[in-house]
Protein backbone atom coordinates (compact mmCIF):
# COMPACT_ATOMS: atom_id res chain seq x y z
CA UNK A 1 0.00 0.00 0.00
CA UNK A 2 3.08 2.25 0.42
CA UNK A 3 4.05 2.10 -3.17
CA UNK A 4 0.22 2.34 -4.11
CA UNK A 5 0.01 6.06 -1.98
CA UNK A 6 3.45 7.01 -3.21
CA UNK A 7 2.12 6.84 -7.02
CA UNK A 8 -1.36 8.67 -5.88
CA UNK A 9 0.76 11.04 -4.31
CA UNK A 10 3.00 11.56 -7.78
CA UNK A 11 0.39 11.33 -9.91
CA UNK A 12 -1.77 13.88 -8.29
CA UNK A 13 1.15 16.34 -7.38
CA UNK A 14 1.88 16.32 -10.95
CA UNK A 15 -1.24 16.74 -12.28
CA UNK A 16 -2.13 19.70 -9.63
CA UNK A 17 1.60 21.11 -9.78
CA UNK A 18 1.84 21.18 -6.18
CA UNK A 19 1.80 19.54 -2.83
CA UNK A 20 -0.75 21.71 -1.78
CA UNK A 21 -3.28 20.98 -4.25
CA UNK A 22 -2.59 17.33 -3.97
CA UNK A 23 -2.89 16.94 -0.48
CA UNK A 24 -6.54 18.86 -0.47
CA UNK A 25 -7.50 16.08 -3.70
CA UNK A 26 -5.97 13.02 -1.56
CA UNK A 27 -7.14 14.63 1.52
CA UNK A 28 -4.05 14.44 3.41
CA UNK A 29 -1.46 16.81 4.20
CA UNK A 30 0.95 18.55 1.81
CA UNK A 31 3.90 17.17 4.20
CA UNK A 32 2.32 13.88 3.34
CA UNK A 33 2.19 14.12 -0.14
CA UNK A 34 5.71 15.44 0.19
CA UNK A 35 7.70 12.62 1.97
CA UNK A 36 5.56 9.64 -0.06
CA UNK A 37 6.98 11.19 -2.81
CA UNK A 38 10.22 11.63 -1.64
CA UNK A 39 10.40 7.60 -0.76
CA UNK A 40 8.72 6.89 -4.06
CA UNK A 41 11.67 8.72 -6.05
CA UNK A 42 14.16 6.80 -3.34
CA UNK A 43 12.67 3.42 -4.25
CA UNK A 44 13.08 3.86 -7.74
CA UNK A 45 16.19 6.00 -7.85
CA UNK A 46 15.14 8.93 -9.83
CA UNK A 47 14.36 12.35 -9.43
CA UNK A 48 10.82 12.82 -10.74
CA UNK A 49 9.75 16.26 -9.84
CA UNK A 50 12.29 19.26 -9.92
CA UNK A 51 11.49 21.61 -6.48
CA UNK A 52 11.29 25.42 -6.51
CA UNK A 53 9.55 28.21 -4.28
CA UNK A 54 7.56 29.00 -6.88
CA UNK A 55 6.07 25.38 -8.72
CA UNK A 56 7.02 21.58 -9.01
CA UNK A 57 7.84 20.48 -12.88
CA UNK A 58 8.44 16.59 -13.71
CA UNK A 59 11.91 15.89 -14.83
CA UNK A 60 12.31 13.86 -18.46
CA UNK A 61 12.59 10.84 -16.14
CA UNK A 62 9.73 12.06 -14.53
CA UNK A 63 8.00 12.55 -17.63
CA UNK A 64 7.82 8.78 -18.86
CA UNK A 65 6.91 7.29 -15.14
CA UNK A 66 4.04 9.87 -14.77
CA UNK A 67 2.45 8.08 -18.27
CA UNK A 68 3.37 4.72 -16.77
CA UNK A 69 1.68 5.14 -13.47
CA UNK A 70 -1.49 6.81 -14.83
CA UNK A 71 -2.07 4.05 -17.18
CA UNK A 72 -1.49 1.49 -14.14
CA UNK A 73 -3.94 3.86 -12.18
CA UNK A 74 -6.72 3.86 -14.87
CA UNK A 75 -6.28 0.24 -14.90
CA UNK A 76 -6.90 -0.40 -11.29
CA UNK A 77 -10.01 1.67 -12.05
CA UNK A 78 -11.10 0.00 -14.43
CA UNK A 79 -10.73 -3.27 -12.54
CA UNK A 80 -13.14 -1.30 -9.88
CA UNK A 81 -15.37 -0.58 -12.26
CA UNK A 82 -15.61 -4.03 -13.97
CA UNK A 83 -17.07 -5.19 -10.47
CA UNK A 84 -19.36 -2.70 -10.31
CA UNK A 85 -20.65 -3.34 -13.41
CA UNK A 86 -20.66 -6.86 -12.91
CA UNK A 87 -23.47 -6.45 -10.50
CA UNK A 88 -25.76 -4.38 -12.48
CA UNK A 89 -28.25 -5.77 -14.64
CA UNK A 90 -27.87 -4.66 -18.37
CA UNK A 91 -30.97 -2.93 -19.48
CA UNK A 92 -31.81 -0.21 -21.97
CA UNK A 93 -31.62 0.64 -25.86
CA UNK A 94 -28.44 -1.04 -27.50
CA UNK A 95 -27.72 0.81 -30.62
CA UNK A 96 -25.93 -1.86 -33.34
CA UNK A 97 -24.57 -1.41 -36.78
CA UNK A 98 -23.92 -4.51 -38.95
CA UNK A 99 -23.73 -5.26 -42.88
CA UNK A 100 -27.10 -5.80 -44.54
CA UNK A 101 -25.67 -9.36 -45.35
CA UNK A 102 -25.43 -9.74 -41.39
CA UNK A 103 -28.94 -11.12 -40.19
CA UNK A 104 -28.02 -14.08 -41.94
CA UNK A 105 -26.04 -15.06 -39.12
CA UNK A 106 -27.38 -12.22 -36.30
CA UNK A 107 -31.21 -13.12 -36.58
CA UNK A 108 -30.20 -16.58 -35.21
CA UNK A 109 -28.70 -15.97 -32.17
CA UNK A 110 -30.97 -12.93 -30.80
CA UNK A 111 -33.86 -14.90 -29.54
CA UNK A 112 -31.74 -16.40 -27.16
CA UNK A 113 -30.02 -13.44 -26.08
CA UNK A 114 -33.36 -11.31 -25.86
CA UNK A 115 -34.50 -14.49 -23.56
CA UNK A 116 -31.78 -14.18 -21.22
CA UNK A 117 -31.71 -9.94 -21.27
CA UNK A 118 -35.35 -9.07 -21.38
CA UNK A 119 -34.60 -5.91 -20.19
CA UNK A 120 -32.27 -4.66 -23.26
CA UNK A 121 -33.92 -3.93 -26.18
CA UNK A 122 -31.99 -3.95 -29.40
CA UNK A 123 -31.97 -1.29 -32.21
CA UNK A 124 -30.24 -2.82 -35.41
CA UNK A 125 -29.09 -0.60 -38.05
CA UNK A 126 -28.46 -2.76 -41.12
CA UNK A 127 -26.18 -1.36 -44.19
CA UNK A 128 -22.99 -1.22 -45.81
CA UNK A 129 -22.10 2.19 -45.05
CA UNK A 130 -19.08 2.55 -42.27
CA UNK A 131 -20.73 4.34 -39.80
CA UNK A 132 -18.95 6.63 -37.34
CA UNK A 133 -19.68 5.12 -33.86
CA UNK A 134 -18.96 8.08 -31.92
CA UNK A 135 -20.41 11.16 -34.12
CA UNK A 136 -23.38 8.62 -34.76
CA UNK A 137 -24.13 7.48 -30.88
CA UNK A 138 -23.82 3.45 -32.09
CA UNK A 139 -22.97 1.42 -29.40
CA UNK A 140 -21.71 -1.95 -31.51
CA UNK A 141 -20.48 -2.28 -35.11
CA UNK A 142 -20.47 -5.59 -36.19
CA UNK A 143 -17.67 -5.22 -39.27
CA UNK A 144 -14.93 -7.38 -41.56
CA UNK A 145 -11.84 -5.72 -42.54
CA UNK A 146 -9.04 -3.60 -41.48
CA UNK A 147 -9.95 -1.83 -37.79
CA UNK A 148 -9.28 1.93 -39.32
CA UNK A 149 -10.05 4.12 -36.27
CA UNK A 150 -8.15 4.39 -33.49
CA UNK A 151 -10.96 5.50 -31.30
CA UNK A 152 -12.06 1.63 -31.51
CA UNK A 153 -11.78 -1.29 -30.08
CA UNK A 154 -12.58 -4.85 -31.57
CA UNK A 155 -13.11 -8.70 -30.42
CA UNK A 156 -12.79 -11.29 -33.02
CA UNK A 157 -15.70 -12.56 -34.00
CA UNK A 158 -17.47 -15.72 -36.92
CA UNK A 159 -14.51 -16.28 -39.49
CA UNK A 160 -16.07 -16.66 -43.12
CA UNK A 161 -15.09 -17.79 -46.97
CA UNK A 162 -15.71 -16.24 -50.08
CA UNK A 163 -16.93 -18.50 -52.49
CA UNK A 164 -17.69 -18.29 -56.38
CA UNK A 165 -21.14 -19.18 -57.18
CA UNK A 166 -23.49 -19.63 -60.73
CA UNK A 167 -26.91 -21.17 -61.13
CA UNK A 168 -26.90 -24.29 -62.62
CA UNK A 169 -28.73 -22.77 -65.83
CA UNK A 170 -26.09 -20.56 -66.38
CA UNK A 171 -23.31 -23.29 -65.90
CA UNK A 172 -25.41 -25.02 -68.44
CA UNK A 173 -25.34 -22.31 -70.78
CA UNK A 174 -21.95 -21.20 -70.59
CA UNK A 175 -19.94 -24.04 -69.35
CA UNK A 176 -17.95 -24.75 -65.89
CA UNK A 177 -14.94 -23.02 -65.22
CA UNK A 178 -12.30 -25.62 -64.17
CA UNK A 179 -9.23 -23.50 -63.92
CA UNK A 180 -8.52 -19.87 -62.74
CA UNK A 181 -7.85 -18.36 -66.11
CA UNK A 182 -11.45 -20.12 -67.67
CA UNK A 183 -12.72 -17.11 -65.68
CA UNK A 184 -11.94 -14.40 -68.43
CA UNK A 185 -14.47 -15.96 -70.45
CA UNK A 186 -17.32 -16.06 -68.68
CA UNK A 187 -19.40 -13.31 -67.16
CA UNK A 188 -19.19 -11.65 -63.50
CA UNK A 189 -21.20 -10.17 -61.12
CA UNK A 190 -19.39 -7.83 -58.62
CA UNK A 191 -19.74 -6.53 -55.27
CA UNK A 192 -18.77 -2.83 -55.21
CA UNK A 193 -17.76 -1.55 -51.76
CA UNK A 194 -20.52 1.48 -50.92
CA UNK A 195 -17.80 3.49 -49.16
CA UNK A 196 -14.56 3.16 -51.41
CA UNK A 197 -16.47 2.04 -54.61
CA UNK A 198 -13.81 -0.17 -54.85
CA UNK A 199 -14.47 -3.95 -56.19
CA UNK A 200 -14.70 -6.30 -54.04
CA UNK A 201 -11.49 -8.28 -54.81
CA UNK A 202 -12.21 -12.34 -55.09
CA UNK A 203 -10.35 -14.79 -53.37
CA UNK A 204 -8.07 -15.93 -56.57
CA UNK A 205 -4.30 -17.12 -56.08
CA UNK A 206 -2.02 -13.92 -56.02
CA UNK A 207 -0.35 -15.60 -59.51
CA UNK A 208 -3.96 -15.05 -60.85
CA UNK A 209 -4.14 -11.06 -60.63
CA UNK A 210 -4.01 -10.65 -64.37
CA UNK A 211 -7.08 -12.58 -64.61
CA UNK A 212 -9.22 -10.53 -62.00
CA UNK A 213 -8.17 -7.37 -63.99
CA UNK A 214 -9.29 -9.18 -66.88
CA UNK A 215 -12.54 -10.26 -65.50
CA UNK A 216 -15.49 -9.15 -68.19
CA UNK A 217 -18.14 -7.47 -64.90
CA UNK A 218 -21.94 -7.50 -66.13
CA UNK A 219 -22.97 -6.11 -63.21
CA UNK A 220 -21.93 -4.23 -60.31
CA UNK A 221 -23.98 -3.22 -57.02
CA UNK A 222 -23.29 -2.32 -53.45
CA UNK A 223 -25.41 -4.40 -51.88
CA UNK A 224 -24.39 -8.26 -51.40
CA UNK A 225 -28.09 -9.82 -51.19
CA UNK A 226 -28.10 -7.94 -55.02
CA UNK A 227 -25.24 -9.70 -55.80
CA UNK A 228 -26.77 -13.23 -54.78
CA UNK A 229 -29.88 -12.45 -56.71
CA UNK A 230 -28.22 -11.68 -60.05
CA UNK A 231 -26.55 -15.04 -59.47
CA UNK A 232 -29.81 -16.77 -58.95
CA UNK A 233 -30.81 -15.69 -61.98
CA UNK A 234 -28.40 -16.70 -64.16
CA UNK A 235 -26.52 -13.24 -65.05
CA UNK A 236 -23.14 -14.96 -64.36
CA UNK A 237 -20.59 -15.89 -61.80
CA UNK A 238 -20.55 -14.31 -58.61
CA UNK A 239 -18.27 -13.96 -55.25
CA UNK A 240 -20.48 -14.13 -51.75
CA UNK A 241 -19.45 -15.06 -48.26
CA UNK A 242 -20.20 -18.61 -47.59
CA UNK A 243 -23.41 -18.07 -44.88
CA UNK A 244 -25.04 -16.50 -48.06
CA UNK A 245 -24.86 -18.66 -50.22
CA UNK A 246 -25.63 -21.60 -47.98
CA UNK A 247 -29.32 -22.20 -48.39
CA UNK A 248 -28.92 -22.13 -52.24
CA UNK A 249 -26.21 -24.01 -52.64
CA UNK A 250 -28.20 -26.53 -50.06
CA UNK A 251 -31.34 -26.61 -52.40
CA UNK A 252 -29.05 -27.01 -55.47
CA UNK A 253 -30.32 -23.22 -56.73
CA UNK A 254 -26.36 -22.39 -56.82
CA UNK A 255 -23.23 -24.24 -57.47
CA UNK A 256 -19.72 -23.37 -56.31
CA UNK A 257 -17.15 -23.25 -58.72
CA UNK A 258 -13.20 -23.81 -58.06
CA UNK A 259 -13.66 -24.11 -54.52
CA UNK A 260 -10.26 -25.90 -54.57
CA UNK A 261 -7.85 -23.21 -55.97
CA UNK A 262 -9.67 -20.65 -54.32
CA UNK A 263 -7.90 -18.47 -50.80
CA UNK A 264 -8.52 -15.79 -49.01
CA UNK A 265 -11.92 -14.81 -46.66
CA UNK A 266 -12.58 -12.73 -43.71
CA UNK A 267 -13.38 -12.88 -40.13
CA UNK A 268 -16.17 -10.53 -38.58
CA UNK A 269 -15.29 -8.26 -35.37
CA UNK A 270 -17.12 -6.54 -32.72
CA UNK A 271 -16.52 -3.08 -32.80
CA UNK A 272 -17.07 -0.45 -30.14
CA UNK A 273 -15.94 3.22 -28.63
CA UNK A 274 -12.68 3.17 -26.18
CA UNK A 275 -14.24 3.87 -22.83
CA UNK A 276 -12.63 3.39 -19.58
CA UNK A 277 -16.11 1.95 -18.39
CA UNK A 278 -17.66 -1.06 -20.51
CA UNK A 279 -21.78 -0.78 -20.02
CA UNK A 280 -23.09 -4.15 -18.78
CA UNK A 281 -25.58 -4.18 -22.16
CA UNK A 282 -22.27 -3.93 -24.63
CA UNK A 283 -20.44 -6.64 -22.68
CA UNK A 284 -22.97 -9.14 -22.60
CA UNK A 285 -23.92 -8.65 -25.88
CA UNK A 286 -20.49 -8.95 -27.42
CA UNK A 287 -19.69 -11.93 -24.89
CA UNK A 288 -22.86 -13.73 -26.50
CA UNK A 289 -22.11 -13.11 -30.04
CA UNK A 290 -18.75 -14.32 -29.16
CA UNK A 291 -20.12 -17.39 -27.63
CA UNK A 292 -22.66 -18.13 -30.66
CA UNK A 293 -20.80 -17.17 -33.35
CA UNK A 294 -18.31 -20.02 -33.83
CA UNK A 295 -16.13 -20.80 -36.65
CA UNK A 296 -18.89 -22.71 -38.44
CA UNK A 297 -18.43 -22.32 -42.33
CA UNK A 298 -20.69 -23.43 -45.08
CA UNK A 299 -19.44 -26.30 -46.30
CA UNK A 300 -21.01 -26.19 -50.32
CA UNK A 301 -23.53 -28.69 -51.02
CA UNK A 302 -23.26 -28.67 -54.77
CA UNK A 303 -19.48 -28.26 -56.21
CA UNK A 304 -19.23 -28.38 -60.02
CA UNK A 305 -16.12 -30.75 -60.97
Amino acid sequence: MDKLSGLLAFVKTADLGSFVAAGRALEISASAVGKAVARLEQEVGVRLLQRSTRRIQLTDEGRLFHERCRRILDDLDDAQAMLSHAREVPRGRLRISAPIVGHHFLLPVIPDFLARYPEVELDINFTDRTVDLIEEGIDIAIRSGELPDSRLVSRPLQAFRLLLCASPAYLMRRGTPLAVPDLEQHETVRFRHPNTGKLLEWPLPKSAADTEARLRTVLACNNMEAVLGAALRGLGIACMPDFLAREPLAEGRLVSVLGDQLDGGGRFKALWPTSRHLSPKVRVFVDHLESLLKDCRATPAASAS
